[in-house]
């Protein structure tokens, strides 16, 4: 006999249909949740992994600024201290310039001038004074050229004031400094020693042009000895004129 099934299967099958699918959305729900969680905390562990980079970052730049501007003040007393070693170097090379520079306007002003006023300005100095001529003035700058320690001079200006009877004109000149090349080469206290210089050459290096004590130099000059002649003894000297050798020799040798 064929068994027949009455009860309401169907309704059972599709209220455990239900459950099993509320049981997988549930399951689902709670792995995306755990996944989230821990994405999350994965997230976090990263942001601050960076935030403590950045924070060391900005520790190092820090200290590397700090250590930027110490070098920059560093580097501003280099400079000073450069700039102070250049003034000094200059002052101990132009340290005799003055003396030898009134030395030399001492020499080089004709007795038909006088100076009233000099001014000097790095490698260039200004000179005011009073002449009788402009032949005069004319003189002072050819002495000035020909000086070691004065170079070019330039007439600013030159104009008869008759104020002075003696000295009616009034000049004004730039002249521009220069120095030796033998007091250049001679700074770091090595003396320079010009070459032997022949009788001709000695007597123009003596010129009055070339004798100021700044461009003096030592001139040696060797001079041979002259051998000392000595009378040779008197059998050493020649026979006397008219006489043979033989006749002589003959006469010393008797028997």
């Amino acid at each position: 006999m064929a068994h027949i099934n009455l009860l309401p299967w169907r309704a059972e099958r599709r209220k455990q249909r239900e459950r099993e699918f509320f049981l997988q959305l549930g399951a689902a729900f709670v792995a995306a949740v755990l996944v989230l969680m821990l994405w999350v905390f994965w997230m976090n562990l990263r942001i601050d992994n960076q935030n403590e980079r950045n924070a060391y970052l900005q520790t190092e730049i820090k200290q590397v600024d700090e250590r930027i501007a110490k070098i920059k003040d560093l580097e501003k007393v280099r400079q000073r201290l450069l700039a102070r070693k250049e003034i000094i170097e200059q002052l101990q090379a132009n340290r005799s310039q003055m003396v030898h520079l009134f030395d030399e306007l001492v020499k080089t002003i004709p007795s038909s001038a006088r100076l009233a006023g000099l001014k000097q300005s790095g490698d260039s100095m200004s000179l005011d004074g009073v002449a009788q001529s402009n032949a005069s003035v004319a003189e002072y700058m050819r002495n000035i050229e020909a000086s070691p320690w004065m170079g070019h001079a330039d007439l600013r200006k030159t104009e008869n004031t008759h104020g002075d009877t003696r000295m009616p004109y009034t000049f004004g000149l730039d002249v521009a400094l220069s120095r030796p090349k033998q007091d250049e080469a001679g700074q770091g206290g090595t003396p320079v020693l010009l070459p032997a210089a022949s009788g001709s050459a000695a007597a123009a290096s003596s010129s009055p042009a070339n004798s100021s004590p700044a461009n003096a130099a030592a001139v040696i000059t060797d001079v041979p000895a002259k051998p000392a002649t000595t009378a040779p003894p008197k059998s050493a000297q020649a026979p006397a004129a008219g006489k043979p050798a033989g006749n002589a020799a003959s006469k010393g040798a008797k028997p």
